[in-house]
């Protein structure tokens, strides 16, 4: 009896030990559970009451790059991770990804709030909540405080330059879509930024830039502006003042250093040292531009706000910066444009646009290339246009 009991507990030991080896072998074969979007319940003080999620692709490496994404009104987190086409880059450069997400108990229509005084200071409200995801995301995730940027569409994109003028310490670069310069509003009404623009020196945009952390000396971020030229929602004027405060802020000159044309009807335009560029989308209304696609340089779905005419996530991926400063095969280099002697014109507004060197938009004139409002589209009001590129023409002369 002994010796049968001995040997019925060997073989029940070693059915157990085939059964465990068994199981083994089938969670070593499990797949590995793919990365998602998810949200971060807890990453700081929160005083502007936003959602934060975060996406980390697989393999995520230490010092990684960080991009935190801003959507537009009426939008969240999920869609715009969803079609802005992030996640593909993110997967094949590895760099995480922080979505703030608005609510419509904080705005009714849940825009972020780039008008409200509260909310656009350094150190306060919405500002300072999406300053704390990108603390938390250093601490938790091992991200490069270094290589940190921000990109946002329209009342995200004013947000997204809400946090390049209060935390240039903390942004390398970042990209404003359809967006306003910072502190257009206030003191404008969000309207009259929106549907007129604010004309303002670059002098004096750059000067509320500054005053949003004052004695800052550091580096200044480097800034992508993207505009449709048919946008109704934040009329084109407010790419130009865009451009004018960070060619101002990063202290280069308004006139374009280089130009190139992009598919899509897209042109691009070079400040500086490459510190500022300009993308105007021909005949674009006001949203994100995607390119849905397998192509290197296709990205993103179609949507609301979403529209199919240029991946506007590669090109700002490359500008900063995140699949290891390797050059854009698909982008014709660009072409330096040496401007051709001024060329001075004084006539109506009406005949400033019958002769192609202004377009009207809200029973305004506004001046080819440089977006200047010019006044009035009429033939009562008068202005003189000076030509200092090509199609590109400066109010005065």
């Amino acid at each position: 009896m002994r010796r049968s009991s001995s040997l019925s507990t060997r073989l029940a030991g070693a059915v157990a030990g085939l059964l465990l080896a068994v199981a083994g072998l089938v969670t070593l074969a499990a797949p590995a559970q793919a990365a998602a979007l998810t949200q971060v319940t807890s990453f700081g003080s929160n005083p502007g009451n936003l959602a934060m999620y975060a996406y980390r692709p697989d393999n995520l490496p230490a010092n990684a790059p960080a991009v935190v994404l801003l959507h537009g009104c009426t939008q969240n987190a999920a869609g715009y991770f969803a079609n802005s086409g992030w996640q593909k880059y993110a997967d094949q450069w590895k760099f995480a990804l922080i979505v703030a997400q608005q609510s419509s108990a904080n705005q009714s229509l849940s825009c972020f709030n780039w008008y409200t005084e509260g909310d656009i200071s350094r150190g306060q409200g919405e500002a300072l909540s999406i300053k704390q995801m990108v603390d938390h995301a250093r601490s938790a995730y091992g991200t490069d405080a270094d290589r940190v940027f921000v990109s946002g569409l329209s009342a995200g994109g004013a947000m997204s330059a809400v946090m390049l003028a209060t935390y240039p310490d903390v942004f390398a670069a970042g990209s404003v879509i359809a967006g306003l310069p910072y502190r257009c509003s206030p003191p404008a009404s969000t309207s009259t930024c929106q549907y007129s623009g604010v004309d303002k020196s670059p002098a004096t945009w750059g000067d509320l830039v500054r005053a949003a952390y004052p004695g800052y000396t550091g580096r200044r971020p480097r800034v992508s502006i993207w505009h449709g030229t048919s946008d109704t929602t934040v009329v084109p004027a407010n790419a130009t003042e865009s451009r004018d405060q960070w060619t101002n802020v990063r202290g280069v000159s308004q006139t374009p250093s280089s130009t190139a044309s992009l598919p899509g009807g897209t042109s691009l335009e070079v400040y500086g040292n490459d510190d500022v560029r300009l993308y105007r989308v021909s005949g674009m209304g006001h949203g994100t531009p995607v390119d849905p696609g397998p192509g290197a340089d296709q990205c993103g779905s179609t949507a609301a706000y979403f529209l199919d005419t240029i991946c506007s996530t590669y090109r700002d991926a490359l500008f900063f910066g995140l699949n290891g400063g390797g050059t854009d095969p698909t982008t014709p280099p660009p072409t330096t444009t040496p401007p051709p002697a001024p060329t001075c014109v004084t006539a109506t507004n009406y005949a400033h646009v019958t002769a192609g060197r202004a377009y009207q938009s809200g029973g305004y004139a506004y001046a080819n290339g440089s977006n200047q409002r010019m006044g009035l589209y009429n033939t009562f009001y008068s202005s003189t246009l000076k030509q200092t590129g090509p199609n590109y023409w400066v109010v005065g002369c």
